[in-house]
């Protein structure tokens, strides 16, 4: 039993398949000071994302959720079917209910070791300018995906509305973002956390180079250097693991699908410490 909390991470949690929910059913912390970051993609149904975030809410002391692709699907299935911004507002008051912190709250400072680090959850999306090689602009970009088969659900589940386009979209939330970000004041390293990577070099182990258009925005490059980040925590790419740029270390905390953590395992456990840093999971 650990005898000081620590900061923990994880994303990418998928309820809806079985096995998920079950690893979630179990997931404890190892001290009542523990706090969780849920980096996105807890579920396609509202229902499912209510379940989970409540389940981990009561068991961790603070929980942090930022919104994944899949969390801002309008499923076809799902008897929520608000699109775009409005299922957006709807899951950050679901949050607030239970207690959880999203990218609408202020921005809380975790204090326990490893600490004081002012813990930055954001909602960024992507504007395809992590365009395949060869494609000038995002209409090439798309085309080659189609081309090649390899396009991402989000083209027919996910909505911007009311923005023109999902790009336009991410424009906003990133003049948003930026706003907030200048406002802070206080000097304290940031813990920086989004769904997606805030570098592109993460996307470059993909089997697809195609999907990574749906996985970030260039306009974030330098958001480590920029905002003091001592670390920068994400998931999407169902990729689970630790690459540093600019000697910021970049935790990639995905559990994925279970044909996936079949075969790779959980190599850096179930939940990533993220501070007090250096130490296991």
């Amino acid at each position: 039993m650990h005898s000081t909390g620590r900061l923990l991470a994880v994303s990418d949690l998928h309820v809806a398949f079985p096995d998920n929910r079950a690893i979630v059913a179990e997931l404890r912390p190892e001290s009542p000071d523990d706090w969780l970051i849920v980096a996105g993609d807890v579920g396609e149904f509202a229902a499912d994302i209510e379940w989970a975030l409540r389940l981990l809410g009561e068991r961790f002391a603070t929980v942090i959720w930022v919104p994944g692709n899949h969390d801002l699907w309008t499923h076809p299935k799902d008897p929520l079917q608000l699109r775009g911004e409005q299922r957006y507002r709807h899951l950050v008051e679901l949050c607030r209910g239970l207690g959880v912190l999203t990218p609408e709250d202020p921005y809380p400072v975790w204090t326990g070791d490893g600490g004081p680090a002012r813990i930055v959850p954001m909602f960024l999306l992507y504007d395809y300018s992590f365009r395949p090689p060869g494609a000038k602009n995002k209409a090439e970009g798309l085309e080659q995906a189609h081309a090649k088969g390899v396009v991402c659900s989000d083209e027919y589940l996910l909505h911007p509305d009311p923005h023109p386009s999902l790009d336009a979209w991410c424009r906003a939330r990133v003049a948003e973002t930026e706003r907030r970000l200048a406002e802070l004041d206080d000097g304290l390293p940031t813990v920086l956390v989004n769904h997606y990577p805030l570098v592109r070099e993460p996307t470059d182990v993909l089997h697809y180079p195609e999907f990574a258009q749906w996985c970030g925005t260039e306009l974030t490059a330098d958001w480590h250097r920029r905002h003091r980040a001592s670390c920068v925590v994400y998931g999407h790419l169902h990729i689970p693991r630790i690459t540093r740029h600019d000697d910021v270390p970049f935790h990639e905390v995905s559990i994925g699908y279970p044909r996936e953590w079949r075969r790779h395992g959980h190599p850096h456990g179930l939940l990533r410490q993220v501070l007090p840093a250096g130490a296991p999971s």
